[in-house]
């Protein structure tokens, strides 16, 4: 551990255990991968939220959902984030509808463009399937969406966010989010307007949802970004990335990719003694950033098209019963992905094509935000929030308004 590691690494501690004693424990906190206390307020329960319990009297039979995603992988936490929220939507909904018995079978893609179609060929031809929370990523995304349009089988990502998602006619992919046309300029805004950069470095990975953003946010920031460079999946020595930005002296760095890269990237930078202020996108946005980032990703900022969950006290506590951990990044999209299509399960809803109408007019509020989508597949409701790092915890820290 160098000396400066050392020294930031002891005040981290400190940081934490006074807040700890002030707290009496640590009341008023809480994980995320994830929201604590801090930064502006959250929003709290909209009081029409949609409930996966419904009325109680559903009748169904031999009708399931799917949650098709990474499940194991490299970056595996956020695809986990999203199926612990499915499934709390339909324990809570099996619960309260003893006539109505929904399974949600899971297929695991590894979050792998090249593994994904297997996956999705299997769920294609179980009949009882009427609907997909998935896939969260957009690489996985893009090479299974034409299979599912054939199949008719309707599916709702709560995280893939690639734009040209939507501009491939697919009638069956919803987005339950903003897609990077939003987040880039929203970034941008941030860099520009709260941390004031004139000079921002972007830094992409190699995958669909990397390159995506990376165009987004360049095109937003126009002539503020005065340095780029690539990283590559499952890359863990940034030496030459280091030594670019050290002769860039950029002020800000916007990284577009995930947290497995995002980590280890942030150390090195650390390590390195460079002082630019190091942003980054929802892919990052998890605990396993901070565990792989170490003191480098203390004082980073998070952009996400998420809200905070910390005010959703009722879904939060029921969320860490299920999984033994709090909401992360996506949970509750994955939650209100599953209550829309449990809803039409409960209208009697039993086949694809009766679900796939019953998706497309929808509009309603849930959690996180009012869901009603255009002809393509967007939502016409897109919050976007920062979030930083604070004492080794993900912090809210403000909206972004457009």
């Amino acid at each position: 551990m160098s000396g400066a590691r050392l020294v930031r690494t002891l005040a981290v501690a400190s940081v934490i255990a006074l807040t700890v004693a002030g707290c009496g424990g640590g009341s008023g906190t809480s994980g995320d991968g994830g929201q604590t206390s801090g930064g502006q307020a959250a929003p709290g329960k909209p009081g029409d939220a949609a409930d996966p319990r419904g009325d109680g009297n559903a009748k169904c039979s031999n009708v399931s959902l799917a949650y098709i995603g990474t499940i194991n992988g490299g970056n595996a936490a956020l695809g986990q984030a999203i199926l612990n929220g499915a499934q709390l939507a339909i324990n809570q909904h099996n619960s309260a509808n003893a006539g109505c018995q929904v399974s949600l079978k899971k297929f695991d893609s590894e979050g792998s463009p090249d593994k994904a179609p297997g996956v999705v060929t299997q769920a294609i031809t179980d009949s009882t399937i009427v609907g997909v929370i998935g896939m969260p990523f957009s690489g996985e995304s893009k090479a299974v969406g034409g299979t599912f349009n054939e199949a008719g089988l309707v599916t709702i990502t709560p995280s893939a966010t690639n734009p040209g998602l939507t501009k491939n006619g697919w009638k069956t992919f919803f987005r339950g989010l903003g897609n990077d046309a939003v987040q880039g300029p929203a970034a941008a805004k941030f860099l520009t307007d709260e941390l004031q950069a004139q000079k921002v470095c972007v830094i992409r990975d190699d995958s669909e949802y990397g390159t995506g953003l990376a165009d987004a946010i360049k095109g937003a920031l126009g002539a503020k970004v005065t340095c780029e460079d690539q990283i590559k999946t499952n890359q863990r020595e940034f030496s030459a990335t280091a030594s670019k930005l050290k002769s860039a002296n950029v002020d800000a760095i916007f990284f577009a990719g995930y947290y497995a890269e995002g980590g280890p990237l942030a150390s090195k930078l650390f390590d390195e003694g460079i002082k630019a202020k190091f942003v980054a996108p929802d892919g990052t946005k998890d605990d396993e950033f901070i565990k792989g980032g170490a003191d480098g990703a203390e004082g980073a900022y998070l952009t996400c098209p998420c809200v905070p969950a910390d005010a959703f006290t009722e879904f939060s506590t029921a969320y860490k019963q299920l999984s033994g951990k709090e909401p992360s990044t996506y949970s509750a999209e994955g939650y209100d992905a599953a209550t829309i299509l449990l809803k039409g399960i409960d209208k009697g809803l039993k086949d694809r094509p009766g679900m796939l109408d019953f998706v497309k007019n929808y509009e309603g509020q849930g959690l996180t935000k009012k869901f009603k989508w255009d002809a393509t597949g967007e939502l016409t409701d897109t919050p976007v929030w920062s979030y930083k790092v604070e004492g080794g915890k993900i912090v809210k820290y403000k909206p972004i308004t457009k």
